[in-house]
């Protein structure tokens, strides 16, 4: 009996332990979602909205040096800068007041800004660029401004004339965009005069028993250039090293498989031997002129170049590169480049503005000097924060405008701004895959397609 009370008596007490602790939890647990709501209510200008997504991994480099974090205190003071709403995630900055000069914005990715007063514009990279997801109806005061550097083919909606004069801003590749992204792929003049890789023609020539003359390196197959076509058809008239997974017949070393390593020391002295290589663009535009162009210049290799129309513009000087353009064939161009490669006088004629440190292309000298960013240059902004910057000091020169009672200076693009014409295939095809044919296909249907949805987009 006594063993029994005793039972009930350790029961009783336990049950008391358990109410007090669970209370003292529970106590516990709404303090700390106070000072939680507390923390996130004063964490900046988010203001109690959800994070949006972070900006893609290949990115990052750009990200602002410096940034000033408001808290909710200082809250009052985003009424007295327009607000820079990135449509896109591209910066993955939910906030962060940027100087341009004597002027300041705030930038954001921040979609909860929509509808504040003080948005002014919004910001769109071309990639991301969805007819599904855009910030309308589009209201008068709030301006559209496109950033789109990289190939045509990510979007080709915006190659078409109804989307592009959407925008009353630009930074493109073209060369009549706003701010042109022609040279982004270029560092400088010096790079172009630099002799480090350069390799003497006599030890080229020793080289041709193990190499062939022209070198191909691409891994990114039947794009809407059709360039695999050509090369294929080429390598029936002259030999072609192809290191890349596009029509590869040789191994590059382990360590430098990877598409990351293609600036790499060890690469580029690997394509430093050869005389020629076929730089092909993805995509045939004018300006639109990749390091495939660039880094064979800067290397002290010919590039046999096929892409944009425009090249010619952009030539260090007139005879540095060989132009598949004024070829009506692969063969003529096949034998135009076995006449370069056995007479070295023939063949110097393509390097001696290189060994002479000589570039006579007045454009190119001049768009590289009054470009306003830098590449791979930790003094200068990079071209995101040009940008922004553009911008967000047009955005204030109105502001400036209408306060002095004038009306504001409206941009807009031009469809020079991104020019494009449908992708095509070469006359000749030899090369009559059935995967082949599908993906030719894609691509056409895929601009096909990319016109209607820009005419439809232009109506809403």
């Amino acid at each position: 009996m006594v063993r029994i009370q005793r039972r009930r008596l350790l029961a009783s007490c336990l049950c008391i332990t358990a109410t007090v602790f669970l209370l003292v939890t529970l106590q516990v647990m709404v303090e700390l979602g106070k000072f939680e709501k507390k923390g996130f209510q004063s964490s900046g200008l988010q203001d109690g909205h959800t994070k949006m997504e972070e900006a893609p991994a290949h990115l990052n480099a750009f990200l602002k040096k410096e940034a000033l974090t408001f808290n909710r205190k200082r809250k009052w003071e985003l009424d007295s800068y327009p607000i820079m709403l990135w449509w896109s995630p591209l910066t993955g900055e939910t906030g962060r007041l940027g100087h341009c000069g004597a002027d300041a914005c705030f930038f954001t990715i921040n979609r909860t800004y929509l509808h504040h007063h003080m948005t002014k514009a919004f910001l769109f990279y071309g990639t991301d660029f969805n007819i599904d997801s855009l910030p309308l109806p589009r209201k008068a005061h709030h301006d559209w401004a496109l950033f789109h550097e990289e190939s045509p083919k990510n979007n080709y909606k915006l190659f078409h004339k109804p989307v592009i004069t959407l925008f009353n801003y630009t930074a493109t590749f073209s060369r009549h965009s706003h701010l042109p992204l022609t040279t982004q792929y270029l560092e400088g003049i010096e790079v172009l005069k630099s002799l480090r890789y350069l390799v003497p023609l006599q030890s080229k020539n020793k080289l041709r028993k193990s190499l062939a003359p022209l070198v191909y390196v691409q891994s990114d197959c039947d794009p809407p250039s059709d360039r695999d076509s050509y090369v294929h058809e080429l390598m029936t008239y002259i030999e072609v090293d192809s290191y890349g997974e596009c029509l590869r017949n040789k191994d590059l070393p382990q360590q430098l498989k990877n598409p990351a390593s293609m600036d790499a020391d060890g690469f580029h002295r690997i394509i430093a031997q050869y005389k020629f290589i076929l730089a092909f663009e993805n995509a045939v535009c004018d300006d639109y002129i990749t390091e495939k162009f660039w880094r064979p210049l800067k290397l002290g290799v010919v590039p046999v170049y096929y892409g944009s129309p425009s090249i010619a513009d952009w030539l260090p000087s007139n005879k540095s590169a060989i132009l598949v353009s004024e070829f009506s064939h692969p063969r003529e161009l096949a034998s135009y480049i076995r006449q370069l490669d056995s007479d070295d006088r023939l063949y110097e004629a393509y390097v001696e503005w290189k060994l002479k440190g000589e570039i006579s292309n007045q454009r190119l000298l001049t768009a590289l000097r009054e470009r306003k960013w830098g590449v791979q240059d930790v003094n200068q902004d990079n071209y995101i924060d040009a940008f922004e910057c553009m911008v967000c000091t047009n955005v204030w020169d109105n502001i400036r405008l209408q306060e002095k009672g004038l009306p504001p200076k409206r941009w807009k693009a031009e469809d020079t701004h991104l020019s494009c014409p449908e992708p095509t295939v070469f006359a000749f095809s030899p090369f009559r895959r059935p995967s082949l044919n599908a993906l030719r296909k894609m691509w056409i249907s895929s601009f096909e397609q990319s016109k209607k949805e820009a005419q439809a987009l232009r109506m809403m």
